[in-house]
């Protein structure tokens, strides 16, 4: 009917301006211990946190520099009633030798402050922060952010690589107008590519596509093998960084690029992924998802509808029973689509990988830890016997270190048909 609200909604995407941060940076002397960290609020934005993307990128061989951003509509922003609307946060951060280490190595803070016009603002606040290293040194670094007007904080999690690694943290992807640092490798297609590479100034650099397989993961159960290694490039050329080591290239095609300078043993990738990236949206991006709970008739009927996005509209309404009920499980599983590419993508989006299965599926678990090896995840109680894992071995590869292989157990079979039939009647399964 014309008067119907429609079960899918395009999300108003905000401008993004970048706002100044005054920064005071205090060195902490001491080496307290850290819990074992349960990363799951990494993945899992919950009330009161702040999202909080963070990266690092090495200017030379002794200095390095952390880039952060953070969006002002989760700070809390106060006015006395005649000044300007003021937030206040510090950021911090604290170093480890490994990822599962308790004791710290080294830590640093600095206070940002901002003025706004009104208390709900939509800009992000783009800041950075110098950090004191050695050449050689390889440790994992917890960056965290937290609002002083209210509770709430945010996290984010980076491994500072030594060596050959080192090198592709000596590139950053920026923003082609602006020049300001982007905090991701991942890219949409038909957007322009800029990196950053101070290391590679005045020097030609060797540009090569590789093609990586977009074939689904298959089901938490089966012993199906995957190929562990990366593919051969399929296509190379040249391009020029300039004396301040900017590197411009126009839109380029879908596929991953890697980027070497010669004699170079390791490089630095970039992934060019669909056009909505990371959002799920047309009728292409809602359909591939929905592979996961239907047959292969069911999908390939919704494949050759003459609309597919109300073929997939359709097969949730049957599902739910309801326009409103079908809203819902729509939001909160394309949502879980969204949020696997935002965390997840490796050389393909976050949704098409293991990690990106489960947690569509599954939802967010109660428990994350980490390792230098890879990932466990628990939903329910660690020492409860009906809860379930997930363990993850992270791939060895040249292309990008953000790709975890589940280790597939055949125990998990009822549990994943329980979830996908859950689905499927139009109830949102969350263990």
């Amino acid at each position: 009917m014309m008067n119907e609200k429609p079960l899918f909604v395009h999300r108003l995407k905000a401008q993004a301006l970048c706002a100044s941060a005054a920064m005071l940076l205090a060195c902490g002397g001491t080496a307290p211990m850290m819990q074992r960290n349960n990363l799951a609020q990494l993945y899992d934005r919950g009330a009161g946190a702040i999202r909080l993307n963070a990266r690092i990128y090495h200017e030379g061989p002794e200095r390095s520099v952390v880039h952060y951003k953070i969006n002002t509509s989760d700070l809390l922003y106060k006015s006395d009633g005649q000044g300007p609307f003021k937030a206040n946060a510090r950021l911090s951060y604290a170093t480890y030798a490994t990822p599962d280490a308790r004791q710290m190595i080294d830590s640093a803070s600095t206070m940002i402050t901002d003025r706004g016009d009104g208390p709900n603002e939509e800009r992000e606040l783009i800041g950075s922060l110098e950090l004191r290293r050695k050449p050689g040194d390889s440790f994992t670094m917890v960056v965290t952010v937290r609002d002083l007007n209210r509770e709430g904080e945010g996290k984010a999690i980076i491994h500072v690589a030594d060596g050959i690694s080192a090198w592709t943290q000596s590139y950053m992807t920026i923003d082609p107008v602006n020049g300001l640092p982007l905090f991701t490798d991942h890219l949409p297609l038909g957007r322009p590519v800029s990196v950053r590479c101070e290391r590679c100034s005045g020097d030609s650099v060797r540009v090569a596509r590789f093609t990586l397989p977009a074939k689904l993961p298959s089901p938490v159960f089966t012993n199906e093998p995957r190929d562990r290694n990366d593919p051969a490039p399929d296509s190379s050329f040249s391009a020029w960084a300039d004396e301040n080591g900017r590197i411009d290239l126009g839109p380029l095609g879908t596929g991953t690029y890697l980027f070497k300078t010669k004699g170079d043993t390791a490089g630095y990738a970039v992934h060019v992924l669909e056009q909505a990236y990371p959002y799920a949206e047309r009728p292409h991006d809602l359909l591939g998802p929905l592979r996961f709970i239907t047959s292969t008739q069911e999908f390939e009927r919704i494949s050759k509808a003459v609309d597919p996005r109300r073929a997939v509209e359709r097969f949730w309404l049957d599902a739910t029973g309801d326009r409103e009920r079908a809203r819902e499980a729509i939001r909160i599983y394309y949502g879980r689509v969204e949020n696997a590419n935002r965390h997840f993508s490796a050389g393909v989006e976050g949704w098409r990988t293991d990690r990106g299965l489960v947690h569509i599926i599954f939802g967010t678990p109660t428990s994350i830890y980490r390792t230098a090896q890879g990932e466990s995840w628990t939903f329910g109680e660690e020492s409860n016997l009906m809860s379930l894992t997930f363990n993850f071995t992270r791939r060895r590869s040249g292309l990008t270190s953000n790709d975890y292989i589940l280790q597939r157990d055949p125990m998990l079979k009822g549990a994943w048909y329980r979830n996908v039939e859950s689905w499927r009647n139009g109830r949102v399964y969350q263990n």
